[in-house]
């Protein structure tokens, strides 16, 4: 009976500390700067390769994501968050103009590589975004387009 006591307790310290953090905020990645608009408008994507980039990549990889309901819930928001801050610090199509010549000519290696070895997106993301997934065509598409990319050669 003490111990069945002691499980009821528990469960309730769980539950309070579940509903508390809650109520902790988190930052958002949202930008004034429309998501990819300036990858797409300095570097001419063709429009097939916006729409998969859009898609498959920029909710990390940009200044602004498209956050789903349960971003809202914590822990699991705080897991997005630093999810998105690595993925923007790693490469940010949005201050992809930013870059210098030998910067933008790594990241397209880096995107090409990942890509061809299915690194990218991450299959953590996957669980969530299936449509994000990128099909033997999309993979094409974008191999063909960083593969002729001015800075890849």
């Amino acid at each position: 009976m003490r111990k069945l006591n002691m499980i009821g307790w528990l469960a309730v310290l769980v539950v309070a500390i579940v509903l508390v953090i809650q109520v902790i905020p988190v930052e958002r990645n949202v930008s004034t700067v429309p998501a990819g608009q300036s990858f797409e408008r300095t570097e001419k994507v063709p429009a097939n390769v916006a729409a998969i980039l859009k898609v498959s990549c920029y909710d990390c990889h940009s200044n602004n994501t498209r956050y789903p309901w349960y971003s809202e819930l914590q822990p699991g928001a705080w897991f997005m968050a630093q999810h998105i801050k690595k993925g923007r610090d790693e490469l940010n199509f949005d201050e992809f103009n930013n870059y210098s010549k030998r910067r933008k000519k790594a990241k397209i290696k880096s995107i090409i590589s990942q890509i061809e070895k299915d690194e990218m997106p991450l299959p953590s993301y996957l669980w969530m975004h299936h449509d994000a997934g990128l099909s033997p065509a999309g993979k094409e598409q974008l191999l063909k387009f960083f593969r002729a990319y001015e800075y890849y050669k």
